[in-house]
């Protein structure tokens, strides 16, 4: 019995039942994550565990587990500004315990069995978990064009990237945003985390937020000028106050998001200055234009400035007066040329070359068109530009160019005698010297300069290059500067009266102003000679053809017989060689033109009369005087200086040049003869004719016939009627 007792004793420890227990526990590592911890005893019991406030990590909320450490997710609820997580298991402990049960069976044995016990159970809940909550801002401007003067507005789209939004007593957390608007910059700035030190910044808006979702800014910021203008939204969690612990930390936005940048557009204007301000129909001229934006920068895409293009248009500005400035532009001014200019930044440009082809003001007027702009440039400009017409600097003068002819009335002079010359002036414009001037152009000069050189030994001096500064004056008549027909040497106050022998000229210059051109006439223009005859003067010719004529018109060449002993019956014979390309060698062999044989009777003007082409070309004439037998006395050169028409076509448009109509000439001075190698100036004026043939008519009509044959070619005698002579 003893053995059997100690054996039993040695055997209870092993074999002991021990009571089953179970307990639970939920710990928190951070905000959302956790772990439950499942004990029991034996270490075998299993239990169902149920989680309130979160989930396992597969996303259940129940599970069979046994003794261990299981990871758990909370869940708290929308909005919640704290949570706790719980945990329950329950297991079933049948089999378990040192107990036992006595069953009864009526009318049977009774039996001793296992004892069964109730359900183990255990809870935990973790403490309370208090909770935040991350507000993150995306925007998006309203619009990427601002026009200057324009609120800015900014589209926010909130979100919450942690939690929710926390809501407090039914309430939800205000959180307060402020967005910074950086700029003006002259182009798209680059994305950074943060702003470059310095950037420039416009101003600030403020948003309270109270949910997910969108938001326009206040719009109280205003573009002041052109630019680039980038948002930058942030959420400072230190002011938020009282709510600062619902605030999980701060946010800041990037700088530099395209999404989030306006564009100001920029007003590109020009201030021009036209480069020739003087000059001369036919010339080609230039403007030149300051370019730069009137509203602020001149904006940049992809590094480099917008390109704009200018456009400018030159007006003949209707009259001949200077324009006045004034934003129309008059429904009469005519265009001349337009062109333009693509400016690449703010700088000055030389604009293309327009050619003005008549005579008056022309003024520059320059615009830009959007319409005129590449598609992608046009929204980077604010709008279209024009500056005024007629501002005095972007005006040229086109001066007019006057045209002199003139004719002395006598070739030979006596010494001590008087000469006469009729001169013809075209050109001015009709108001010519009326006008005072107006501040910016000066005034209209008063006066035309007759200024008679000489004397001359020989006519070989009278050349293009004749230095006339150092040349001898006899004397100098002016007359107005205006349109008209001049006779001047007729007054005492005009004389013009040779008193030594040699060659004169008479040079007619206008010093010019800013509407007319200068002008000076050539000393070699040979009919403005006239000669006082020394002892002797050696025969000799000199000619002047007419210089231009268009195809179909008809012209001529002149010849200037000098000398003191021309020979009877003399006489003029002129030829025309050509058409010639003007680039080739004057060639003269075989004369499409011949004139008739012009009788030379005494010294003075000779004409060859007209002939005309078909064609455009050079043609060369050349003059020969002969003797009665036919003998050559003097002869030109082919392509001798002066003797050259250049035929031209005639412009579409342009009419035939009308005549100049010629008033007769004045009454000599009624005095005694100071003209004419023959005398016959010292009649008296007045007298009837059948007095001149008794005192030397036959003299006087013989030189009246020279003058004739002088003017308008040779024409027979028998051709000629005393009337017309008379009239001369």
């Amino acid at each position: 019995m003893t053995a059997n007792l100690a054996m039993m004793r040695e055997a209870a420890p092993r074999d002991a039942v021990i009571d089953p227990s179970i307990n639970i526990s939920v710990a928190m590592v951070e905000q959302y994550r956790g772990t439950v911890t499942v004990q029991g005893a034996p270490a075998s019991l299993t239990g169902k565990v149920t989680l309130t406030g979160g989930t396992f990590e597969d996303g259940t909320t129940q599970k069979i587990l046994g003794a261990g450490d299981y990871p758990v997710i909370g869940t708290p609820p929308p909005g919640a500004p704290e949570y706790r997580i719980g945990a329950s298991i329950t297991t079933d402990a049948v089999g378990y315990g040192a107990g036992v049960d006595l069953f009864y069976t009526p009318g049977a044995q009774r039996i001793l069995g296992t004892a069964t016990f109730a359900p183990l159970t255990a809870t935990a809940e973790s403490p309370a978990i208090p909770l935040d909550f991350q507000p993150v801002i995306e925007t998006q401007v309203s619009s990427k064009f601002v026009q200057a003067g324009t609120p800015f507005t900014d589209q926010l789209t909130v979100t919450v990237t942690k939690h929710s939004w926390i809501t407090v007593n039914g309430s939800p957390v205000p959180v307060l945003a402020e967005g910074t608007l950086y700029g003006p910059f002259d182009a798209q700035p680059a994305e950074a985390n943060a702003p470059p030190g310095g950037a420039p910044v416009l101003g600030t808006e403020s948003l309270t937020l109270t949910h997910p979702g969108a938001y326009v800014s206040p719009g109280t910021l205003v573009a002041p000028s052109s630019g680039f203008y980038t948002w930058v939204w942030s959420i400072d969690k230190q002011k938020q106050g009282e709510n600062v612990k619902y605030l999980t930390d701060s946010f800041t936005d990037r700088f530099g998001h395209v999404a989030e940048t306006s564009v100001a557009p920029f007003q590109p204007e020009a201030v021009s200055k036209a480069n020739e301000r003087l000059v001369k129909p036919g010339d080609a001229v230039t403007d030149t234009i300051t370019v730069s934006s009137t509203n602020g920068a001149w904006l940049k895409q992809n590094g480099a400035p917008i390109p704009v293009i200018f456009e400018g248009t030159a007006y003949q500005v209707p009259g001949t007066l200077p324009p006045v400035q004034g934003g129309e532009i008059p429904e009469d001014a005519a265009p001349v040329g337009s062109v333009q200019v693509v400016t690449e930044g703010p700088g000055t440009y030389t604009s293309p070359a327009v050619t003005l082809p008549d005579a008056g003001f022309v003024t520059w007027v320059w615009e830009v068109r959007k319409s005129s702009q590449p598609e992608w440039v046009r929204p980077f400009l604010a709008a279209d530009w024009r500056d005024d017409y007629g501002i005095n600097v972007e005006t040229h003068s086109v001066r007019w160019p006057i045209s002199i002819t003139s004719e002395v009335r006598e070739y030979n002079v006596h010494k001590s005698g008087r000469a006469f010359d009729r001169i013809t002036v075209t050109g001015f414009p009709d108001n010519h010297p009326d006008f005072t001037g107006d501040g910016y152009w000066g005034p209209d000069a008063k006066e035309l300069t007759h200024t008679v050189y000489g004397p001359f030994a020989t006519d070989t001096e009278l050349t293009s290059d004749l230095p006339l500064e150092d040349a001898p004056v006899l004397t100098t008549v002016t007359t107005p500067a205006k349109n008209g027909v001049y006779d001047i040497g007729y007054t005492d106050e005009d004389a013009i009266r040779p008193a030594k022998p040699g060659y004169y000229v008479i040079v007619t210059s206008f010093e010019g102003d800013d509407r007319v051109h200068p002008f000076v006439s050539s000393p070699t223009d040979i009919w403005e000679r006239f000669f006082v005859p020394g002892p002797e003067q050696p025969v000799s010719v000199v000619t002047q053809a007419q210089e231009s004529a268009f195809v179909g018109d008809p012209f001529s060449d002149t010849a200037l017989v000098q000398g003191t002993d021309i020979p009877k019956g003399a006489y003029l014979m002129f030829r025309a060689y050509g058409l010639q390309p003007p680039a080739d060698a004057p060639v003269c062999e075989v004369p499409f033109f011949a004139s008739a044989k012009v009788p030379v009777t005494q010294a003075g003007h000779y004409r060859s009369g007209e002939t005309t082409v078909k064609k455009p070309g050079n043609v060369y004439w050349v003059e020969t005087l002969y003797d009665q037998d036919g003998k050559v006395i003097a002869a030109g050169k082919c392509g001798a200086p002066g003797e050259t028409t250049v035929v031209a076509e005639r412009p579409p448009g342009t009419p035939p040049t009308p005549p100049v109509p010629q008033p007769p000439l004045p009454k000599p001075p009624t005095s005694l003869a100071e003209t004419g190698s023959d005398g016959w100036m010292s009649f008296v004026w007045g007298g009837i004719a059948a007095a001149l043939l008794a005192t030397g008519g036959t003299l006087w009509f013989g030189r009246k016939l020279a003058l004739y044959r002088e003017r308008n070619g040779y024409v027979r005698e028998e051709d000629t009627g005393i009337d017309d002579l008379m009239n001369e």
